[in-house]
């Protein structure tokens, strides 16, 4: 049911998704489901719904990533890091979150579909100090965007840039951007079988 179900999602929101990264995604819902019961790592109990509001929603990401390493802040349970770095295999991606057991299930994911372009790491975003940085900080459901900017300043490189995934555009959290930033796009994104609104927002650090 859940193979079938993502299926005619994928279909229906034209991204190519290959028959084994579909079988990876499935596993992954199959796992957060069952750690979900032990560790409470979403409020999303139906693994049926799972696949619109965790799985979908974190896919249809994939067209606007631009460059080579990433990192998810405030990954949660992996979103929408997992999803991502499952579809697309030749990007780097790193997972942050300061909740152990989030990354205790992330490692679990990691070994289990032998995912090799995935790290870990428990951490408090302002103490995590990577070299290199990132080419996109990417962040969903973490925070406003004059926190997460003020909080993530200092992870990507020069070049780099900062995606969040909203719902509902807020013209006021627009405004309020921190100095030194600048919104360079808003994209409305359609998700298969969520009848909501979700934006993608842009950021760049401006001189």
């Amino acid at each position: 049911m859940l193979a079938k179900r993502l299926s005619t999602l994928i279909n229906d929101s034209g991204l190519t998704v290959s028959a084994e990264q579909q079988a990876q995604l499935v596993e992954l819902v199959r796992m957060l489901d069952k750690w979900n019961k032990a560790y409470n790592l979403t409020s999303v109990r139906d693994p049926m719904d799972m696949l619109e509001k965790h799985i979908l929603d974190s896919i249809v990401v994939g067209p606007h990533l631009q460059g080579r390493r990433f990192i998810d802040v405030g990954t949660g349970p992996g979103l929408p890091g997992l999803p991502l770095a499952i579809c697309n295999p030749d990007k780097e991606f790193v997972l942050l979150d300061s909740l152990g057991k989030r990354i205790r299930f992330i490692r679990q994911v990691i070994h289990s579909l032998g995912l090799t372009n995935v790290t870990a790491v428990e951490s408090r975003v302002e103490a995590y100090q990577p070299d290199p940085g990132f080419d996109v900080v990417l962040s969903r459901a973490f925070a406003s965007l004059e926190d997460m900017l003020t909080w993530c300043a200092h992870l990507p490189t020069s070049e780099g840039h900062f995606l969040a995934l909203k719902g509902q555009l807020d013209a006021e959290e627009l405004a309020a951007i921190p100095a030194g930033f600048e919104v360079m796009n808003t994209v409305a994104l359609k998700v298969p079988g969520l009848d909501a609104q979700r934006h993608l927002v842009q950021v760049k650090k401006v001189d």
